[in-house]
């Protein structure tokens, strides 16, 4: 399958326009030489333009696609309380005309007010959200369960909710816009000689929707999903469970197009001590892209994705064969603002993080 027959089956699909695309793909060399990569390439996903941009402003393309589709006039989403999800579907609303009510749920172990009122949740509340809570993380079936009900309520008093699902079971509508991704990338040259793509790894969307989008063209690159919220081995099953629901969407596996078990590669070395915390790798990681690139990370999912780089890029090394590694920036800046000085904790983190690539 070619590009233009890949974006046709993607034509089936209702879709707003959202997202400025195609996303630049960047050299980063200083970076690169610090890994003692070949080459490191990075996907700016973080620039598609609405509210600060990120993966979730492409995917929501899809989502408030079938939304509008549907004739739906309220958006209703859940996630963590610094979710870029949550905040973009703000934003996408906002632009849409359509109400938003967002769950917040508590996901990270903390109650102080910056983390609870800046960075994200400030944008929430900016772009017009109602916000909701839940009290619960590690909930997916009772978080969802809030929201329906919410979406029950909301229906009651005459109003057309659409719930955009995050947890495994519903086609995973969002997953189409990295199946289109792939093609872009494609397009830009920019898989040539590329050893390893690596992203953050956490409802799955992105990682399964890329996934099945390089198969579908014929390419074996593979893809290497840094854990931001599960272990490996959870991790894995989500994935390519997403990738089987991404490939029914499509009309099935395309044949030797598939995602195969072993197209699944999760790795979850620098998961610890779990999500939206930080790590001296993390930390390490956000400060050494920032001096040597002038590249922003996130503390949840890029500065993990970038760490978990680091570290395989170091393994590499280590072996003989430097690699060169694209890396898929998905965005997420506006949580720097809600971890304020953690993200500065220690002058010797960006020495730390270069002792671990060594």
């Amino acid at each position: 399958m070619n590009t233009d027959e890949l974006r046709r089956t993607l034509r089936d699909f209702p879709r707003v326009s959202l997202a400025r695309l195609p996303t630049p793909v960047v050299e980063l060399p200083r970076l690169a030489a610090a890994a003692g990569a070949r080459r490191l390439l990075c996907k700016a996903d973080h620039e598609t333009g609405l509210a600060f941009g990120g993966n979730k402003v492409r995917q929501l393309e899809f989502s408030l696609g079938a939304a509008r589709s549907e004739g739906a006039d309220t958006v209703l989403i859940t996630g963590a309380v610094q979710s870029n999800y949550v905040r973009c579907a703000a934003a996408a609303a906002a632009r849409l005309g359509m109400a938003c009510h967002v769950q917040l749920e508590a996901r990270v172990p903390r109650q102080d007010a910056g983390y609870r009122t800046s960075g994200n949740v400030l944008l929430d509340r900016l772009l017009g959200a109602i916000v909701h809570e839940y009290p619960e993380g590690e909930d997916e079936a009772g978080a969802d369960a809030a929201m329906e009900r919410l979406a029950e309520r909301l229906a009651a008093e005459g109003r057309r909710p659409y719930l955009v699902r995050l947890a495994p079971g519903p086609p995973p509508l969002g997953a189409l816009a990295y199946v289109e991704a792939a093609a872009e990338l494609l397009e830009q040259g920019a898989l040539e000689e590329i050893a390893e793509i690596v992203v953050g790894s956490g409802s799955g969307h992105t990682h399964a929707g890329l996934l099945v989008g390089l198969r579908r063209l014929g390419q074996r690159t593979p893809v290497c999903g840094v854990c931001v919220r599960r272990p490996a081995g959870a991790q894995a099953e989500r994935i390519a469970a997403r990738c089987r629901e991404v490939e029914q969407l499509l009309g099935g596996p395309s044949g030797e197009g598939g995602v195969t078990a072993t197209d699944v590669v999760v790795d979850d070395a620098v998961l610890a001590p779990g999500y939206g915390r930080l790590s001296s790798a993390v930390r390490g990681a956000m400060q050494l892209a920032a001096r040597s690139e002038g590249l922003l990370l996130d503390p949840v999912y890029t500065g993990r994705a970038m760490a978990g780089l680091l570290r395989r890029a170091a393994a590499r090394r280590r072996a003989g064969s430097p690699g060169s590694f694209l890396f898929l920036h998905t965005g997420g800046l506006p949580a720097l603002f809600a971890y304020g000085d953690e993200v500065l904790a220690s002058s010797a983190a960006v020495e730390g993080a270069s002792s671990a690539t060594g």
